[in-house]
């Protein structure tokens, strides 16, 4: 199994078992994905779906995770990664006619959002640029 390496500029924020299709939220995750965080609000608030309350709630609490555990500005974080993976189904049965029975499935899903600090990378391009040529080629063998 491959384990995840962890940047100094990422923060991660998931949700388990939200009850919603897979199908249904990533209609709203591919609008946000790559956009700044303040613009993301702004477009999840006003769109229609009922799949943008858990993924609003979601960026909220990578977005405190960011502030609080990381020290970030919130204006400085957009989504890098959204990913949305299809959940276990939960399934019910309903009493129909005649003693027949039909299976009613609700879908799960599980989401995974990464946001990202642009401000680290602004610093390490100035730290590149003002570096002399000699040790900017020493500095990118490291």
């Amino acid at each position: 199994m491959k384990k995840k390496r962890k940047n100094k500029n990422e923060v991660y924020a998931s949700g388990e078992y939200i009850p919603m299709s897979a199908h249904k939220a990533r209609r709203v995750i591919d609008q946000i994905r790559g956009r700044s965080y303040e613009e993301t609000l702004m477009i999840l608030e006003l769109m229609p779906y009922r799949a943008c309350y858990p993924i609003l709630k979601l960026i909220y609490s990578a977005a405190a995770n960011a502030s609080h555990n990381r020290g970030f500005n919130k204006a400085d974080l957009i989504i890098s990664k959204v990913e949305v993976n299809k959940g276990t189904t939960m399934k019910k049965l309903k009493p129909r006619a005649r003693g027949r029975s039909y299976v009613i499935k609700r879908y799960t899903c599980h989401i995974t959002i990464v946001l990202k600090d642009i401000s680290y990378d602004k610093d390490h391009e100035n730290f590149l640029k003002n570096l002399p040529e000699n040790e900017l080629y020493l500095f990118h063998l490291k």
